[in-house]
């Protein structure tokens, strides 16, 4: 059978060489190879990129979403509904206590400190009485700025009229000079005509 073959295939030796320029790939398998790596840089680019995005939402997250987070803010809703129950449980008392007035108990007070209970009274009286103005210049502290400005204006505007006045004195004075001198000289002039009437 060998033989058989060998005779309508004659056997060929070929040189590593002659294989080498057989095995040589094509222009566009060459391309397809290219953009395959191309591809496969991208999809691991995408990846990495997803792999940040998802670090990087669980770093903004972590307060939320952390155990150790959440075991405290549990904790403190733990605790405040502990704290409802008990509010829940002694309701009536809390009502009855709130019903109550308190202003007809009175404090037990050590006559050591009568002294100091009348003058924190007089004090507080006093407080009482000055509350609304207190309250007034509080109210007005946002309107500061405003007031400050108008204040500046007011004292440029003084200044201008203080300025305006004083040249308006300067004025009177020399006017004031001026008619002293043509009054003088109005006399000494009537004292020349009468004298020189007198001597005709």
């Amino acid at each position: 059978m060998f033989l058989l073959l060998t005779a309508f295939f004659p056997v060929v030796f070929l040189s590593q060489e002659t294989l080498d320029l057989t095995c040589r790939k094509g222009p566009c398998f060459v391309k397809f190879s290219e953009m395959e790596k191309m591809a496969n840089i991208q999809a691991e680019i995408n990846e990495k990129k997803l792999k940040t995005e998802i670090l990087q939402l669980e770093k903004e997250t972590a307060d939320i979403a952390h155990p150790f987070y959440l075991g405290k803010k549990c904790e403190i809703l733990q605790d405040m509904n502990r704290h409802l129950e008990a509010v829940l449980k002694e309701k009536r008392a809390l009502r009855k206590r709130l019903i109550k007035p308190r202003c007809q108990e009175s404090l037990p007070i050590e006559a050591t400190f009568h002294k100091y209970v009348v003058e924190l009274l007089t004090e507080a009286v006093n407080f009482i009485e000055k509350l609304e103005t207190h309250l007034q210049t509080v109210r007005s502290i946002p309107q500061i700025p405003n007031i400050m400005k108008n204040m500046d204006t007011a004292l440029t505007k003084t200044e201008v009229l203080v300025m305006e006045l004083e040249e308006l004195a300067e004025q009177i004075l020399k006017w004031r000079e001026l008619q002293k001198e043509v009054y003088s000289d109005s006399i000494c002039n009537t004292a020349e005509l009468d004298f020189g009437l007198s001597l005709t």
